[in-house]
């Protein structure tokens, strides 16, 4: 078996990696950070530029726009993006939305939605059940009403695609972001590089969407769910790299903090944290190309548990190696430390993940 990504896919990664340094610098994700911008500051040049490589279309089949790949052929770009912190919609709209979408089958909504988010002119977003409680009901005059809360780019959105509960059981709609009844509220975390917002719907008029609703929020679920974990693989693969640069130019007692077996310790801990979160996330990307959907949920949820808690001890060390610099607002490694604080809080605890991964095992 070949365990290498092929010579294409790194050369996308190359790709990738230069037009972000080039066009996406850490000035640049400050930047985007001013609140007076709006919720779509993050849809400009950039945004279009990644469209242009191509990252946008690559889970889309070829006759809607796309280029008809995997979650294996875009783990790479999307580590890229965790290691430059990028503000864009990325995994919400051409991951979440789009699998969503392509696996309801619903030619027509298919036809509508995905040659747009294909080319980055659509921007959707997955307002899936909420673990919280809040429920979502489609009335018998065909509107739908109900709270979905902490949904992932809604306020960048152009189209949200809605789970709601029906008299015949789950359903999936697809509800336009300017639809009369529809408010969509951002909301402040402390992660500015992430958008997020409370969703309400009253009595609006949504598509409904044939196909297997269930299976089409599962599968999006957990893609999206492998898509930040491997934007968190990039993230703290590059908070490693900061620490042993600041631990080899920090003197103290005049030499390198590196040299002192306390912070060596730690350091060793924060890549054994990187690498067995890189296995478990790219194995997850494999399980969602090539198994079964009890195995890719499987993947996906033990790929989460990890690095839920594995990610942001990389970033909780570093902070501390980096000592009283890191917790100033000047300091770039603060950046990273709230994209993975943010990674161990969106979708559930690792506890919560543990816990899916135990009813599904046994």
């Amino acid at each position: 078996m070949d365990f290498e990504f092929s010579d294409d896919q790194e050369r996308l990664r190359d790709s990738v990696r230069r037009y972000l340094a080039e066009r996406a610098p850490l000035s640049y994700v400050r930047a985007q950070q001013d609140p007076t911008a709006g919720p779509r500051r993050s849809r400009d040049g950039v945004w279009t530029g990644l469209a242009d490589i191509g990252l946008t279309g690559m889970l889309i089949p070829e006759h809607y726009g796309g280029a008809g790949m995997g979650m294996v052929d875009l783990a790479l770009g999307l580590g890229e993006m965790g290691r430059s912190v990028y503000p864009g919609p990325f995994a919400a709209s051409a991951v979440g939305t789009a699998t969503a979408l392509v696996v309801a089958g619903d030619d027509d909504a298919c036809a509508r939605c995905l040659p747009g988010i294909a080319t980055g002119t659509t921007v959707g977003a997955v307002a899936e059940t909420d673990a919280r409680g809040t429920t979502t009901f489609l009335a018998s005059d065909g509107t739908i009403s109900g709270t979905k809360v902490h949904v992932l780019d809604a306020p960048t959105a152009d189209v949200l695609v809605v789970a709601a509960e029906s008299a015949t059981g789950p359903v999936m709609l697809m509800v336009d972001s300017d639809s009369a009844g529809l408010t969509v509220t951002p909301i402040e975390t402390i992660d500015s590089t992430r958008s997020f917002g409370h969703i309400h719907l009253d009595h609006v008029v949504g598509t409904l969407l044939a196909g297997d609703a269930v299976g089409a929020f599962q599968a999006a679920h957990d893609r999206l769910g492998v898509a930040l974990v491997l934007d968190g693989v990039g993230a703290a693969e590059r908070v490693l790299e900061l620490t042993l640069e600041y631990a080899k130019d920090r003197e103290q007692f005049g030499q390198p903090i590196g040299s002192f077996q306390a912070i060596q310790h730690l350091c060793a801990d924060m890549l054994r944290s990187v690498e067995l979160g890189r296995a478990a996330a790219y194995y997850a990307a494999w399980a969602c190309d090539g198994t079964d959907a009890l195995e890719r949920h499987r993947a996906a949820t033990m790929a989460r548990a990890f690095a839920a808690d594995g990610f942001y001890r990389v970033a909780a060390t570093a902070i501390q190696i980096f000592g009283g610099v890191g917790f100033t607002w000047e300091h770039d490694i603060h950046l990273f430390y709230k994209r993975l604080l943010t990674l161990q809080l969106f979708g559930g605890s690792a506890a919560d993940h543990l816990e899916e991964l135990a009813a599904i095992v046994l």
